[in-house]
């Protein structure tokens, strides 16, 4: 999606024999990690927010516009046994989420915690600029680990 909606725009664009070099100039902007999270985000949705094992935080970033709502159900061993997010904002944001999300599942709490955006967006391959966007993810999970 966050793919071709750019490929689609630039490429109908250009002229045809332009388009072949578009491409591989456009997958060279993100990581091809962050397309597929943006494009094929994992554990999008809700869960019960009154349910007594589930644990809801939402996070904001006034300077970009982000904000994002993470849940997680932790089970009698303490364990994160399932995690849903909605994230509205960029695509790296997005693909923050979802990477966070496969992340924590089937972690401690305590082991949850200790992860921290800078791996977020290691892994991801996030330029210095869109560092941000994993901030806000490595946020809201300390703050529901924390509580």
């Amino acid at each position: 999606m966050f793919r071709s909606a750019i490929s689609k725009t630039v490429l109908n664009a250009a002229p045809r024999a332009s388009r072949v070099t578009a491409r591989p100039l456009l997958a060279r902007g993100y990581h091809e990690k962050v397309i597929s999270h943006y494009e094929k985000p994992r554990n999008v949705g809700s869960l019960p927010k009154n349910d007594i094992d589930v644990g809801t935080g939402l996070v904001g970033a006034p300077a970009c516009g982000d904000v994002m709502k993470l849940q997680i159900r932790v089970d009698e061993n303490g364990v994160i046994s399932d995690v849903k997010f909605k994230t509205f904002g960029c695509g790296s944001a997005i693909a923050s989420s979802s990477y966070m999300t496969e992340r924590v599942k089937g972690l401690s709490l305590e082991d949850a915690e200790k992860i921290k955006n800078t791996e977020i967006a290691k892994e991801l391959c996030l330029p210095p600029v869109k560092l941000h966007c994993s901030s806000n993810v490595g946020r809201r999970c300390h703050s529901l680990c924390d509580s």
